[in-house]
């Protein structure tokens, strides 16, 4: 099979294509920077994709050919100072972007797999806010920060609604033809979990200690591979929320 994959070098995407290699797949990976050499292969292609950039969105889609059986969109940035805007273009509107103009490169059949973040649970009290964001042009997006009064942490939340949203937006359009699911972890034990705890505060670590520990990448990994395969074909329109048990707990608080 052959596979995209956006944020791959580190973290929740290294494991996915580490996976996706190791079974044998062709994967084009696009990031802002090459692959490290644990995951350089014959079997995998790098594209250069700068998510802040709309530039680099279009020059990379043109570089990437067709015939993809997925994408698994991945790449995203955690809240950090004062990062609002940065957010809300990479994790949101230059992410949808870039998944719109891949669409007609995908077989018919071909899935669609991208992960938000539990930090996005609650999108439906909010899709007005949401349709706001989505139609915002990206050279806009400072002053819809502006208007809206929105911070860093804020920022990634909406950014996190907005992929689940945009995703099931997706479905009656492309019905019988791709797929659209997202993927919803809790905190997961990455290079950014340290960016998490702050933004979001002691709840992060209640969470943590109610469940016994993080998630962990490849666990994530796997769940994206399966939903990218042949295996899932029935499962569409919906963000699967994987969180160790933090979701259910809360229920006894």
């Amino acid at each position: 099979m052959k596979y995209a994959l956006t944020g791959g070098i580190s973290g929740i995407g290294a494991h996915t294509v580490k996976h996706m290699l190791d079974a044998g797949h062709q994967i084009t990976l696009f990031d802002i920077a090459p692959p490290p050499a644990e995951l350089q292969s014959s079997a995998l292609n790098y594209i250069a994709l700068n998510l802040a950039d709309s530039a680099s969105v279009a020059a990379a889609l043109d570089a990437a050919g067709e015939g993809y059986d997925g994408l698994c969109h991945i790449a995203g940035i955690p809240p950090r100072d004062d990062n609002a805007v940065a957010c809300l273009k990479i994790n949101a509107v230059n992410a949808f972007s870039f998944i719109s103009g891949f669409l007609p490169k995908l077989k018919t059949g071909g899935s669609v797999i991208s992960v938000a973040s539990r930090a996005g649970m609650g999108w439906q009290d909010n899709t007005e806010q949401l349709d706001s964001l989505i139609a915002c042009p990206a050279d806009k997006v400072e002053t819809w920060c502006a208007e809206n009064q929105i911070d860093a942490t804020t920022a990634y939340r909406i950014s996190k609604q907005a992929v689940i949203y945009w995703h099931q937006k997706q479905v009656a359009q492309h019905i019988g033809k791709t797929r659209f699911v997202t993927v919803s972890p809790a905190a997961v034990e990455t290079a950014i979990l340290g960016d998490f705890k702050r933004a979001f505060g002691p709840a992060v670590e209640a969470n943590l200690a109610r469940v016994g520990r993080p998630g962990k990448p490849e666990e994530i990994a796997t769940v994206i591979c399966f939903l990218i395969s042949e295996e899932a074909r029935w499962i569409n329109g919906i963000d699967i929320v994987i969180d160790g048990g933090m979701g259910a707990l809360q229920l006894s608080l």
